[in-house]
């Protein structure tokens, strides 16, 4: 399919840009509640939504226009969405899946980040693969109750709701015993514990439930229909938000490439090694391929499809570049890249995870982005047999009636 911007989407883009220009931050949102109200602003600005439709408190409008909005907000480092989960991938799968109370209730106040949301699906023996999990949600006629515990669970501590994963029928096949709920984060039986990470923060949590309660009318889709309805969420996951990363990539290689010109080695400019140039060449034709990878995903969307299994191939390759973006920048910065403390002249980049880090912070996030929403051994399992029709791996799970 061929991507051009008509001129309606360049004269979008200028728009956005001077909007952006004129309102982001200038200094950094330290409180929730500057975050909550940078995200209504966002979202007052047509900005957050945007692939919703009206009927559900969105925009409307197309693919190519919300990419062009992450392609300028990541190009002047504007701060993300405080409830970039919800809107990007819970809010997607109740459209798809919930029920209409379900959308009333819950999608206005997801937009104007009235609510928070998190994820409740990965557990200390069930990350990539999700299958085996083991919280349970126990029918008590009017109400289920849940038990078990979840980890990795980003935006955990401010979160209000969370889409769960939990098992409801221990007698078949682990996919097919699994269901999907919506959680009220807030009450007794729910507790939270931040996780310190090897960067020093806090951004991910661990989640306790004990006899919590998800009513009936919060279960998603049918009984057991919880592994169905986490592949919609994890296929936008997977893929969805391409084109930003991208951009963020490329401000960080130019960032990469003055440090190089700046810094001198046995009295020369770094710049000046061919063994550096080469390593530079080898990231800019890299960055170049993840760009042509994001077109592909936002081609899919703007046939209204779905990024599906084809979203595994993006993860994939993103994670897996980003990994050796990091290790060649910190090969060429040597003990400065080392630093935790960025130095003024060499900036702060962005990592995988959307927030300003130094190079350090930058190279030990890119380790995540392998495991995450499914390590890169299941995308390539994914990638095998959904999208290349090789016969399944065989598993015993795959092997029970």
């Amino acid at each position: 399919m061929e991507l051009n911007y008509s001129p309606e989407d360049i004269a979008f883009r200028e728009k956005t840009r001077r909007w952006l220009e004129a309102n982001v931050p200038t200094q950094e949102l330290a409180t929730l509640e500057e975050r909550k109200a940078w995200h209504r602003k966002l979202y007052e600005a047509g900005y957050v939504g945007m692939l919703w439709a009206k009927e559900y408190g969105g925009w409307g409008a197309s693919p190519m226009r919300q990419a062009i909005v992450q392609d300028e907000m990541a190009r002047v480092s504007a701060p993300p969405p405080i409830n970039g989960l919800g809107i990007g991938f819970i809010g997607p799968t109740i459209i798809v899946h919930g029920t209409d109370w379900q959308k009333q209730r819950y999608l206005k106040k997801m937009l104007t980040a009235e609510e928070i949301w998190c994820q409740l699906y990965s557990e200390p023996n069930a990350g990539s693969d999700l299958a085996s999990l083991r919280t349970r949600a126990e029918d008590q006629g009017d109400h289920f109750l849940v038990n078990g515990q979840k980890i990795w669970t980003s935006s955990g501590p401010i979160s209000d709701w969370g889409i769960l994963l939990a098992r409801t029928d221990g007698k078949v096949a682990k996919h097919k015993g699994i269901s999907c709920f919506l959680l009220n984060m807030r009450q007794p039986g729910v507790e939270v514990r931040p996780l310190r990470q090897i960067t020093g923060s806090s951004l991910f949590s661990e989640v306790f439930m004990t006899d919590a309660r998800a009513e009936k009318r919060d279960l998603i889709g049918n009984l057991n229909q919880g592994w169905e309805i986490a592949q919609t969420t994890l296929g936008w996951e997977r893929g969805a938000n391409s084109l930003g990363r991208v951009t963020r990539y490329a401000i960080a290689f130019t960032q990469l490439v003055r440090a190089a010109k700046e810094l001198r080695r046995g009295g020369r400019p770094l710049v000046d090694d061919p063994v550096v140039r080469a390593k530079l060449g080898r990231i800019y034709a890299d960055l170049e391929v993840q760009r042509y990878a994001g077109l592909r995903v936002l081609s899919a969307l703007l046939k209204s499809d779905s990024p599906g299994a084809a979203s595994s191939i993006t993860k994939l390759s993103y994670t897996e570049f980003e990994k050796r973006y990091y290790e060649l920048a910190l090969e060429i910065l040597g003990p400065f890249g080392q630093l935790i403390s960025a130095r003024e002249e060499f900036e702060e980049v962005d990592t995988s995870s959307g927030e300003p880090g130094t190079w350090a912070t930058a190279f030990l996030w890119s380790r995540a982005g392998t495991i995450y929403s499914g390590s890169s051994e299941i995308q390539k399992n994914i990638i095998g047999e959904r999208v290349l029709g090789l016969p399944k791996e065989v598993r015993a799970d795959r092997l029970k009636a």
